[in-house]
């Protein structure tokens, strides 16, 4: 077998070579400097420090290593990274619910000095509000917000990610747009 083509090889290319034992190293780190990018965005969206990203994002790939082989294709390879990044970003977010004593408002704080602390944030800027407004969503309704608005992946994908019905999550988004735009208007 050839070696791996740079940026261009394809997702059924990569999966094929993944299966060759001979392959399998150099597909994995095709696969994934195909997708880290992708996959750190949509986790930094939803915990806002590169660090945290960096730690779920590494948990992702050893999944995929592990599970990759057994990937059956009923999905898109994207479609099914995205799932595993969603669900790993959840159970930390959850993980840190638990591990927090602080009160809500509290945690609420924190987090949003996080985003003050962040570089090239600035507490007059639309983008911090918009931020703002998105990490005061309920965690379905950010994910939604998140993988429509900035992935702009399609219903039937998102639906295939999350596990749930298109109509579901365009209720979701569209509550989550309503309560972004409310955010971004009050004073």
């Amino acid at each position: 077998m050839p070696p791996m083509a740079a940026a261009h090889t394809d997702d059924a290319e990569l999966l094929a070579s993944f299966q060759d034992e001979k392959t399998r190293e150099p597909a994995f780190t095709q696969l994934v400097r195909k997708y880290q990018e992708r996959l750190y965005w949509h986790i930094r969206r939803m915990v806002a420090e590169h660090e945290d990203t960096n730690d779920i994002l590494q948990n992702v790939f050893i999944k995929v290593w592990k599970n990759l082989a057994d990937f059956r294709q009923e999905a898109n390879l994207y479609t099914w990274l995205y799932r595993i990044a969603t669900n790993e970003t959840l159970t930390w977010i959850e993980q840190q619910k638990r591990r927090a004593s602080a009160a809500l408002p509290e945690q609420e704080s924190a987090w949003s000095n996080k985003l003050v602390a962040q570089k090239g944030y600035d507490a007059n800027r639309i983008e911090w509000k918009l931020q703002m407004a998105i990490q005061s969503l309920p965690e379905k309704q950010r994910v939604v917000f998140n993988l429509r608005y900035y992935d702009e992946m399609p219903y039937e994908e998102m639906a295939a990610v999350l596990d749930t019905s298109v109509g579901a999550l365009k209720a979701s988004y569209h509550h989550a747009v309503k309560k972004v735009e409310a955010f971004l208007i009050q004073d």
